[in-house]
């Protein structure tokens, strides 16, 4: 792309929430359609994000990547503090101004997400219901089943610890104390959100060296809660959804249930040789990007 994004700022319930602006690098009729997008678990905008926001606008649509309140460069309190509740209201925020842009079409605002935000872009374009198209790599649209995944390669002694901090860390919240933090990605045995064997390497392979591996603890009692699955049904546009067949951390099962709950309207795309980290570098960057550059073009551009 040609030129560098834009620094941008909105306001979500009273925070500054920050991002990147990317303008489209083809020609392309005005108003042009707007791609939002934002990491998955504990991620900012800079880990690993970027080289798919310039291939989409070096596609001709304008992009929009944002980090969540509480991460990167965006305001809230405390910090690595993960709220699916607020995390999805930060989504409508986003969706909202990149609606009032100049030069942007309202009616062709697309959802991007990956991992845990891939699960919340379900969940965000059915609750909006103008979304014009979702795409979903590699997504976590089943706590309950990403629970389960978790005694699989953890025991019930993995579980045990990191709810006990969890525990302590809500109760730590409810008398005014400081977070305690949980590591986001650990080597297997570790007590950590995603410990499994690929997860430390492939997320330290696309993270920042200022990337926290941190995250309020807490998170551990709102995921079995947590199932976007349940959205899949209520989408009102297309949806690319995208499984890597050797996920070990975002079941390949649940994202197939939801694409077959939302019928006709989604579109499965399978890479059985891709584990959960794979499909952000190299030849799985080149899939999984063309895959979605195709799907955005059908369904957003005239």
């Amino acid at each position: 792309m040609s030129h560098e994004p834009n620094d941008v700022q909105f306001n979500v319930n009273g925070e500054a929430l920050a991002g990147w602006w990317f303008q489209p690098e083809l020609a392309v009729r005005t108003p042009c359609p707007c791609i939002v997008m934002a990491h998955g678990l504990g991620g900012t905008r800079d880990a690993g994000l970027e080289p798919y926001a310039r291939a989409f606008a070096a596609a001709g649509f304008a992009v929009l990547l944002f980090d969540y309140r509480c991460f990167g460069a965006s305001e809230g309190q405390p910090r690595q503090l993960v709220s699916v509740r607020h995390q999805l209201v930060d989504w409508q925020g986003a969706i909202d101004f990149a609606r009032q842009q100049p030069g942007i079409d309202p009616e062709r605002i697309a959802l991007w997400g990956s991992s845990f935000s891939g699960g919340h872009v379900l969940v965000a374009a059915a609750r909006d219901g103008s979304v014009a198209a979702v795409s979903a790599q590699g997504p976590m649209v089943d706590g309950l089943a990403a629970v389960f995944n978790v005694v699989s390669y953890a025991g019930i002694g993995g579980i045990v610890r990191l709810s006990t901090l969890a525990l302590r860390d809500q109760f730590q919240a409810l008398v005014g104390g400081a977070p305690l933090y949980a590591p986001i990605v650990g080597q297997p045995g570790e007590t950590a959100a995603m410990a499994t064997a690929d997860a430390y390497d492939g997320y330290r392979a696309i993270a920042p060296p200022d990337w926290r591996n941190e995250l309020a603890a807490r998170l551990a009692l709102q995921l079995p809660l947590y199932r976007p699955v349940r959205s899949a049904r209520e989408l009102p546009c297309p949806a690319l959804i995208q499984v890597c067949g050797r996920d070990s951390v975002a079941p390949p099962e649940a994202a197939e249930k939801a694409a077959r709950k939302a019928g006709a309207r989604a579109e499965l795309r399978r890479y059985d040789d891709l584990g959960h980290f794979d499909i952000y570098v190299g030849d799985g960057f080149d899939r999984s990007s063309s895959d979605q550059i195709d799907f955005f073009q059908r369904h957003l551009l005239p």
